[in-house]
């Protein structure tokens, strides 16, 4: 596999924000994308993204087969969960590893987790999501959503190359779909996309990002 760059890199945090000010809209309200629940907090946070990034996701769902949709996981997280789950990921990396520094112990959390001071979804700007057939059935990716590095043997990782070839096609039909419409993949989780972020910026040469946290 390429060389990965994971969001701990100082580079990543070297890149400037030059907020655009576009708002957070509900993917719920849009026919054209399918929003998945198990991730549903009280105030609908996490089916909210940045209006680029909806109008990006659209465009991603036109590039798809016709018996495909994207299946929207999670977008918008509000930055005190970003932090809780950022230091209980620390924290099981210290336990699970006496002989670790903090700062080993946070490189190795942010290859599952953004640390909260880059998160590509606290600014808005990314989308964790899968595909399902038109009747909703999630089609094989490989591993599940969300599942770590550990406890998939790091199958998780886009380009790992020992999963079904059913699941590589399928992580190659959301990958060109999603990268035509201008979203980059954060390459230790296939189901993480973003646009307009600090990781986005770095991964394309942009001077900038155009998003910062949001609310």
């Amino acid at each position: 596999m390429p060389e990965i760059v994971l969001l701990s890199d100082p580079r990543i945090s070297e890149v400037p924000v030059d907020e655009c000010g576009e708002p957070l809209v509900d993917l719920r309200t849009l026919e054209a994308v399918r929003v998945d629940g198990r991730l549903a907090d009280p105030e609908g946070a996490f089916a909210h993204v940045r209006l680029s990034v909806a109008d990006r996701l659209i465009a991603a769902q036109t590039r798809l087969p016709r018996t495909l949709r994207l299946l929207i996981v999670e977008g918008f997280r509000p930055a005190p969960l970003q932090r809780r789950y950022f230091a209980e990921s620390v924290a099981a990396h210290l336990a699970g590893h006496p002989g670790w520094d903090e700062r080993r112990a946070h490189v190795e959390a942010s290859r599952y987790v953004s640390p909260p001071e880059v998160a590509p979804h606290v600014s808005g700007g990314a989308v964790d999501l899968t595909l399902c057939t038109a009747s909703g059935v999630e089609v094989p990716m490989g591993t599940q959503v969300n599942a770590t590095p550990p406890e998939s043997d790091e199958a998780c990782y886009t380009g790992f190359p020992g999963i079904s070839p059913e699941a590589r096609r399928n992580r190659d039909v959301l990958g060109e779909a999603m990268t035509s419409a201008g979203f980059v993949n954060y390459p230790t989780e296939w189901w993480h996309w973003s646009y307009g972020d600090r990781y986005w910026a770095f991964s394309t040469g942009s001077r900038s990002a155009r998003y910062g946290p949001a609310s």
